[in-house]
């Protein structure tokens, strides 16, 4: 198997946290963290295409200001000297955000930074460069007609899983170890999955989003890091509050991560590999058992239990398609004719759903959040497989063979999640025989984000 991670440790593969801690004790500087993470890009993506723009002059002026004020003793921000890469979803200052799309003219003024980018930049993060996504993030692997095909750092003939692939390869190789991606029906927890990488699609308005998306209160934003405790920094950056987000929510009250080692013990916890109606690569349902057991073993209450539900697979579609249409209505038909076919395809339909399916979807979502509602009465939390099916091959929507033509078909434990806004997190579990990461999905309540954290880390802790 082609593994493409570096075989010897660099700078370039320390965390967040550690960064931070050898900055503060004089060991490290983060100009010269920022050249390992430039080297480490020039090595490494070539063979996965994580980036599709990297701007050195601009992080290594970052950098020297972020060096200065290490040296005064004077760091300003919690990501200070930290590098890191952003999906190109999010509107960024002084870089274009193309999406993914020959439909975007890249020559235009590039002034406003989304509300994950303001607070990064607020926090004195460096900006490495963009990462790349399907056209618009449509769907759950990565590739698109303008930046062509992102592949697993693991194995490069497999998909890195999407829409927020290119961050998650990024981080998987040491090539920033922050980043942001988006999640509307996985995004960040199907490619965290894949590629072995720790996420938290956070409850819906923990992280304000600017400007909204046309696929409405499915779409989540969301740190993309190497362990939990750096997903817990990023998260309490992103937090904060910014007034172009009409449904944000307050920020918290205390720092998730000054919570993140408060453990498990006494939790009632469900597991299903199946979510009751799902089909489950063997190897995958066995690791996520295992794990389970992990968590009996560190103290919580653990159970077998299904929440009851059937796949909401076809109301999600109206929802997502018709999210699909309204992100292209301004194009003319000659720039329709350059979209990805596939998504071509799914805005098609998305204008064929009416108004009464619509809200029939809609009533499907809440009926859902209701009954998720009562079964975390019972369960504090829930575990079940990020993704049924180890990674596949790059380029392809669906695995070689499959049934169905749409990636959620392989995706049923993602996007029920979308549906009801509950944070949702993703964590390494183990490999498959193959060599392949597998993800654990932690799912809770909403505005139990730091329970899920504090879960994640426990079951962190006992792979170290």
């Amino acid at each position: 198997m082609p593994d493409t991670r570096p075989a010897q440790r660099t700078a370039a593969d320390l965390t967040a946290t550690e960064l931070l801690a050898a900055y503060a004790h004089g060991e490290l500087s983060p100009v010269e963290a920022t050249e390992a993470t430039l080297r480490r890009i020039e090595e490494a993506d070539p063979a996965v295409n994580a980036y599709c723009l990297v701007d050195a002059d601009r992080a290594l002026n970052q950098a020297r200001a972020s060096e200065a004020r290490w040296a005064r003793g004077e760091p300003a921000g919690k990501l200070d000297g930290v590098p890191t890469s952003i999906k190109d979803i999010f509107l960024t200052k002084d870089w274009p955000t193309l999406r993914g799309s020959r439909t975007v003219d890249p020559d235009q003024h590039w002034t406003v930074d989304a509300p994950a980018v303001a607070r990064m930049r607020e926090h004195n993060a460096v900006f490495v460069g963009k990462t790349t996504t399907p056209e618009l993030a449509w769907k759950g692997v990565t590739d698109s007609p303008l930046t062509g095909i992102t592949r697993n750092p693991v194995d490069p003939t497999r998909t890195a899983g999407g829409s927020s692939g290119g961050a998650a390869a990024a981080v998987a190789l040491g090539m920033a170890p922050l980043a942001i991606g988006t999640d509307g029906g996985g995004s960040v927890r199907i490619p965290a999955s894949f590629c072995g990488i720790a996420t938290l699609k956070p409850t819906y308005g923990r992280i304000p989003h600017y400007p909204a998306s046309p696929y409405g209160t499915l779409a989540h934003a969301g740190p993309m890091t190497a362990t939990v405790a750096d997903t817990a920094l990023l998260l309490d950056v992103l937090s904060e509050p910014d007034s172009r987000d009409w449904s944000a929510l307050p920020p918290p009250t205390e720092s998730t991560a000054d919570t993140l080692d408060a453990g498990v013990r006494g939790l009632r916890i469900a597991v299903s590999t199946d979510l009751g109606f799902a089909t489950v690569d063997p190897e995958i349902a066995r690791l996520v058992t295992a794990a389970a057991h992990t968590f009996t073993e560190l103290g919580a209450i653990v159970e077998e239990a299904d929440p009851g539900f059937t796949d909401p697979v076809e109301d999600f579609h109206v929802l997502w398609f018709s999210g699909a249409a309204k992100s292209v209505e301004h194009l003319t038909a000659g720039q329709r004719d350059q979209l990805d076919p596939g998504l071509h395809e799914i805005c098609r339909l998305g204008l064929t759903y009416t108004a009464q399916d619509y809200l029939e979807a809609t009533n499907t979502r809440m009926l859902l959040g209701q009954r998720m509602g009562a079964f975390h009465q019972t369960y504090d939390l829930l575990l079940t497989p990020t993704v049924p099916i180890p990674p596949f091959e790059a380029g392809r929507e669906v695995p070689t063979g499959w049934p169905g033509e749409r990636w959620t078909s392989w995706t049923p434990f993602t996007y029920p999640f979308n549906m009801t806004q509950q944070p949702a997190a993703s964590i390494p579990c183990g490999h498959t025989s193959d060599g392949l990461p597998v993800g654990l999905q932690i799912v809770g309540p909403r505005h139990s984000d730091a329970r899920i954290l504090r879960a994640a880390r426990a079951y962190e802790r006992t792979r170290h």
